[in-house]
């Protein structure tokens, strides 16, 4: 752990330059500069003591000892400064670094694999000031770190002018705390097991105090209270961890107060009696007791927590850069996707497991959709539902078996081809604080398409195509559940205006009621004629209006056929058709979703 630390933090301190190579390389040469003048400026005092010594003019060292004085007190902010806005700007590279890491991969396992999870926590929440200062504020501390390691170095070396044992014999003293404190080193044991889950507890517990979605709840059942207790207890046993990972040895003090008293015991005593016998004179005494004052830099310099925190982000920012790639890769063939599928798409005996799961969600999965038709898929929740259309969508590859259009395993497409045929709504879709233009058509169309595409799913009059969607921009507004879950519908009928020919609709009007979302599935039908249409749904009222219903079931096919073959059958779906509509008799208006979702 400690070499893994160290090799962080030289990568860490050698990539500023990246960030902003002008700014970077500035802050280099402030930093020696600050770290050299303490030493010159003991140089410059001797100077001026021996002419006043010998009676020389003062004038010139006079100067000397100013402009050294004034670099002294004018580079300290300078380089806070410029340190504050390396720090942002190395923030912002490591942010760059992290998303473009994470949305490169074709693929999503790489966001889901929980081997990744605690680097991927590290490097998105680093600059937040939770378990660090942030970066504009963390690079004085490192800076300070810094100077104060090259300003020992530097008076170390000064030493050389009295003797050559001196510098190595304190330096050396001053050096070896390092080692013989080491298990007080900053974060010594940060990155282990325990200390992650207490972090993943801690930051859990922050996120459910201080985010909105969980603000209705918190409030209705009286928790603020619980969450505020839990958060404080977790980040308790949080510090505590590391507390006791930074604590002092008693040996290692007293060791190292034996060893640095007697170097510099040694020192002054020599340099003591040489001024005795005459062989020192006072000027050369005040500069190297001054340069061996300042030796004592080296043992404080160079290492802070800043330092430390900031070059663990940095590991686990690059760390993920190497192993997010192969696990979000997704081979792309060369045979292009266009007017597929012409013919039908079928799953061949497909097998898949997620990462996260001990067995397989879809076994030895059979099912053929002829094109042009549309295929409702029902079934409880982990049958497998939601998996089929990332699948599809080649998000993730089977473990066994294939996924073919017009007898073309879709991996052999090229994925970005393959991709623009499909069009798709999921439960959890995306909500863009950008204007209703660029959330109905992100990729780009022309405003008609996009007026019809909301026309389509009943979502005129919204708002102007220019509007944001989120009430914290100048003249922009907020939409309902049910108002942004037509946009999402309309985004999807615009990728159809713009080519596509597979739509994937995965309950995509949850929010609304059975009369709305029987509508908003009858204006897609009418919309996607003609074209592939798959719906997830747990409503009965929607499904029925497909072509064919799929019953899924442990990741298999239980049942296909229609609406009426399958009720005739008096299997499973009737079963579960029976069920959800008499509790829509007993209700006598839509069921809530708690109440019917026997199926989803």
């Amino acid at each position: 752990m400690p070499d893994q630390r160290a090799h962080d933090q030289w990568r860490f301190l050698l990539a500023l330059a990246r960030a902003d190579p002008t700014l970077g390389v500035g802050f280099w040469i402030v930093l020696v500069l600050r770290g050299l003048l303490p030493a010159l400026f003991a140089i410059v005092m001797g100077q001026l003591i021996g002419a006043i010594e010998r009676g020389d003019p003062l004038a010139p060292p006079l100067v000397q000892v100013g402009v050294v004085f004034v670099l002294l007190q004018v580079l300290g902010p300078i380089h806070r400064a410029m340190s504050a806005n390396l720090g942002s700007k190395m923030a912002t590279w490591l942010y760059d670094q992290l998303a473009t890491t994470c949305v490169k991969p074709p693929g999503m396992a790489h966001l889901e694999n929980p081997r990744l999870k605690s680097d991927l926590t590290m490097a998105r929440d680093f600059d937040l000031g939770i378990t660090m200062p942030p970066l504009a504020i963390g690079m004085d501390f490192i800076a300070s770190g810094l100077v104060e390691m090259v300003g020992g170095l530097a008076s170390a070396a000064v030493l050389f002018g009295y003797s050559a044992w001196a510098p190595p014999l304190l330096a050396g003293a001053w050096l070896a705390t390092h080692f013989l404190l080491k298990e007080s080193a900053v974060w010594r044991d940060r990155n282990t097991e325990e200390v992650r889950e207490a972090q993943l507890h801690a930051d859990y517990a922050y996120r459910l105090a201080v985010d909105a979605p969980a603000a209705k709840e918190l409030r209705l059942f009286g928790l603020p209270n619980w969450v505020v207790e839990r958060f404080s207890t977790r980040r308790r046993r949080l510090h505590d961890l590391r507390w006791a990972a930074t604590r002092l040895r008693e040996r290692s003090v007293i060791s190292s107060l034996v060893l640095v008293l007697g170097a510099n015991g040694i020192v002054f005593w020599s340099m003591g009696a040489d001024a005795m016998n005459g062989s020192l004179l006072l000027g050369e005494l005040v500069t190297y007791a001054s340069s061996a004052v300042g030796a004592s830099m080296v043992a404080f310099g160079g290492l802070s927590f800043a330092l430390d925190g900031a070059a663990e982000t940095f590991g686990a920012t690059t760390r993920l850069e190497a192993a997010m790639a192969p696990v979000g890769e997704l081979p792309s063939g060369g045979a292009p996707a266009a007017g597929m599928p012409s013919r039908d798409l079928r799953f061949r005996d497909v097998t898949f497991t997620y990462p996260t799961a001990e067995y397989p969600v879809l076994q030895g999965f059979d099912l053929t959709i002829p094109a042009g038709s549309s295929l409702a898929i029902v079934g409880q929740n982990g049958a497998g539902k939601t998996t089929v259309a990332k699948l599809l969508c080649r998000l993730y590859d089977p473990d066994r078996g294939a996924i073919e259009a017009d007898g073309t395993d879709i991996k052999d497409l090229d994925l970005a081809s393959w991709r623009s045929r499909l069009t798709a709504v999921f439960q959890d879709f995306i909500r863009l604080e950008l204007p209703l233009r660029d959330n109905v058509a992100p990729g780009g169309a022309p405003d008609e398409a996009v007026m019809a595409a909301l026309a389509q799913a009943g979502a005129t009059g919204l708002a102007e195509l220019d509007t944001i969607l989120a009430r914290g921009y100048e003249g922009g507004t907020e939409l309902s559940g049910g108002q942004w879950q037509r946009v999402a519908l309309a985004r999807a009928l615009c990728a159809v205006h713009m080519g596509a020919g597979v739509v994937l609709l995965d309950e995509p009007t949850a929010q609304l009621d059975v009369r709305g979302e029987a509508e908003i599935f009858d204006r897609i039908l009418e919309a996607t004629q003609g074209l592939t249409t798959i719906l997830v749904s747990h409503r009965f009222s929607t499904v029925r209006h497909a072509d064919r219903i799929c019953v899924l079931e442990q990741g298999r096919v239980m049942e296909l056929g229609t609406h009426d073959e399958l009720i005739a059958r008096q299997g499973r779906y009737c079963e579960m058709f029976e069920l959800q509509a008499s509790r829509f008799a007993e209700g006598g208006d839509d069921p809530q979703p708690e109440q019917t979702d026997v199926l989803s």
